[in-house]
């Protein structure tokens, strides 16, 4: 990585009435996701008010190639890019080191001190990192990135299990779809919640996701891992989830000490046995709710105790009650 001290001087404007200008800065190796996904946003919800102008941008003003191999024309280079309102810094499957090029910190540099808002996703964060853009407030971006993020700017609070983080005129999600998540928080901000909610309909998404990350890596992680017996205890979970599993009683199936049994579910999965039989319970728990159950049949079927303990594991993981999650995300009849 390359050292820059000091952040960009940025600009102090609010946003005008009319068109506001977002801006992509697009370099080689451009995850296709991470720009086509918030662009579409802002591009939808023109469809409701006159709001957005979307450009993209280059470190040199030449064509890119994204990460699908496609050859991405740009409005104009960096150093001649007009005042933004907000600056889109997407990221890359490929390693930082790979991508964060001076020549990409520069143009970031520029285009920030002409932009009122600026926006990472994924590992874009790097970028924004880079410049010190970050120090001294809360971050995220892709789980298998939020470590290295960690590592190499200490001085940023990474949020490793946030969808995306949003601090006064600075903003990072997580990869691909959270990039989705966050224009359309934007777009809330910017236009209100009513044109956001109508941009998310006629996309075919949620307005607002609950959980974070862990919802998406851990259960990646788990059927990952290799024959086993690892893979034989989330097998027997997954046949009982509403069972209250016991390490003891997990151990014994797969004829395993339950010290043994903790330490590969920790390497292979980040979780302990109880933890991931917890979070599989809760999971259960919340696609009945989605599917109209009430939080009482819900929590039963989910083997939760009562409803009230469903509803402190909800205000625990997400934040919201279970009966708030059911009025938001319920998609079937009553149960």
């Amino acid at each position: 990585m390359i050292g820059m001290s000091s952040p960009p001087d940025r600009v102090r404007h609010t946003a005008s009435s009319g068109t506001r200008r977002i801006g992509f800065l697009l370099f080689d190796g451009v995850k296709a996701l991470d720009y086509i996904g918030p662009a579409e946003v802002f591009i939808e919800a023109n469809q409701f008010a006159d709001a957005y102008e979307v450009l993209l941008f280059s470190p040199t003003g030449a064509p890119v190639h994204s990460s699908v191999g496609q050859g991405v024309a740009v409005t104009a280079a960096a150093a001649d890019a007009p005042a933004l309102d907000t600056l889109v810094v997407p990221g890359s499957e490929v390693r930082p080191d790979d991508f964060v090029r001076p020549d990409l910190v520069e143009a970031t540099r520029t285009l920030a001190a002409r932009s009122r808002r600026v926006v990472s996703i994924c590992s874009g964060a790097f970028v924004l990192a880079e410049l010190g853009m970050l120090d001294g407030r809360s971050a995220t971006t892709h789980w298998k990135f939020a470590a290295e993020l960690a590592r190499r700017y200490p001085r940023v609070d990474v949020q490793a299990d946030r969808i995306f983080v949003q601090e006064a005129d600075i903003a990072t999600s997580a990869g691909v779809a959270a990039g989705i998540d966050l224009a359309l928080a934007l777009v809330a901000e910017d236009l209100g919640s009513s044109i956001a909610r109508q941009v998310a309909q006629g996309l075919l998404v949620y307005l607002q996701r609950s959980g974070g990350q862990t919802q998406f890596s851990t259960p990646l992680r788990a059927a990952a891992s290799p024959p086993g017996p690892v893979r034989a205890v989330t097998d027997l979970i997954a046949r009982d989830p509403a069972k209250r599993h016991s390490v003891q009683e997990l151990a014994r199936h797969v004829n395993v000490s339950p010290r043994h049994l903790t330490r590969l579910f920790t390497e292979e999965v980040g979780l302990s046995p109880a933890e991931y039989a917890a979070s599989v319970r809760f999971d259960l728990a919340r696609a009945r709710l989605e599917a109209g159950s009430s939080v009482s049949r819900a929590a039963a079927d989910a083997g939760f105790a009562s409803a009230e303990a469903l509803r402190r594991a909800f205000l625990a993981r997400l934040g919201v009650s279970p009966s708030d999650y059911r009025r938001r995300f319920k998609s079937g009849a009553t149960a």
